[in-house]
C-alpha cells in the first residue's frame, strides 16, 4: 500500500496492490494512518538527545537529514517506510515484513511526483492526485521493485 499525504493531513494518494484485509473505511484508514504518523515523529523527536534549541518546532516538516526522525519499522506482519519532503509531502509505504531498506524507492517516488504532478500545469495543489501518467509509471516501479 502506498499514502502520500500533504503537510495537513489530507491524503492526495492512496494506493494498493495487495492488501488482503480491510477493516476501515478510507477516510478512517487515512486519518488512522497520518495520526500513526505524527505520533511516530513526536515521539522520536522528544527522544531526540540534541538539546531543544537544536530540535525547532515539533511538527513542522524537517530538511533531509536535519534533525531526528525515523525511516521506518517492522511488525511481524508488515513494514512501514516513510519519507517526508521539504514541502511536508509525507510517502508512506506498507510493504511485507522482510522488504528491505526502501529509502531509495521512496526518493524515486517522490522524484515521479515531483515530474508528474507538481509540474503539471493542470494540477492544483492540495487536490487529490489524479494524473494517469504518474499511476501508470508508479504502477510499472512499484511492481518492478515488489
Amino acid at each position: 500500500m502506498m499514502y502520500v499525504f500533504n503537510r495537513n493531513g489530507v491524503c492526495l494518494l492512496y494506493r494498493e496492490w495487495n492488501r488482503p484485509l480491510r477493516t476501515l473505511d478510507a477516510q478512517q484508514d487515512h486519518k488512522l494512518m497520518f495520526g500513526l504518523l505524527f505520533s511516530l515523529k513526536s515521539l522520536t523527536a522528544k527522544m531526540d538527545p540534541t538539546s531543544a534549541v537544536e530540535k525547532g518546532n515539533l511538527g513542522m516538516p524537517q530538511l533531509p537529514g536535519q534533525g531526528c526522525s525515523f525511516h521506518s519499522f517492522r511488525t511481524n506482519t508488515y513494514k512501514l517506510s516513510f519519507m517526508e519532503s521539504p514541502s511536508g509531502i509525507k510517502i508512506i509505504l506498507v510493504t511485507h515484513p522482510r522488504t528491505g531498506d526502501l529509502r531509495e524507492s521512496l526518493k524515486y517516488i517522490y522524484n515521479l511526483y515531483v515530474e508528474y504532478v507538481v509540474k503539471n500545469p493542470l494540477y492544483t495543489p492540495g487536490s487529490p492526485i489524479r494524473c494517469e501518467l504518474f499511476n501508470t509509471t508508479l504502477d510499472q516501479y512499484v511492481r518492478g521493485i515488489a
